[in-house]
């Protein structure tokens, strides 16, 4: 895996920037959190995505500033199966572990 500082930053943007990995790491994460939730109660994930859009400070130390996760999940599952799948996806570690340190949104569709 190769990586690289963005442009903006003296970098070449020629490849992923550490900070790209850590918006990709909560999106995998969960929907690797919900597929584990899906497959103990039967519910069929095929079709699942995630989007991640990450924010920079644009002042002062350069930092994460925000994460947004948008997550489409199949049709045709019932709002009881919306909400466990919702709740898994709070539990992801990634999630957990950036909690206090970025603001994050999940939008679900």
């Amino acid at each position: 895996l190769l990586t690289d500082a963005p442009v903006d930053n003296q970098g070449k943007g020629e490849g992923f920037s550490p900070t790209d990995l850590v918006g990709t790491a909560l999106a995998s994460c969960i929907l690797t959190i919900m597929a584990m939730a899906a497959e103990r109660h039967g519910i069929a994930l095929e079709g699942s995505t995630a989007r991640v859009q990450k924010t920079m400070s644009s002042s002062g130390v350069r930092r994460i500033a925000a994460l947004e996760v948008w997550i489409t999940l199949p049709a045709g599952l019932d709002e009881e199966q919306r909400r466990l799948l919702q709740r898994a996806a709070a539990g992801c570690p990634v999630k957990r572990s950036l909690h206090d340190a970025v603001p994050m949104e999940l939008h679900w569709s």
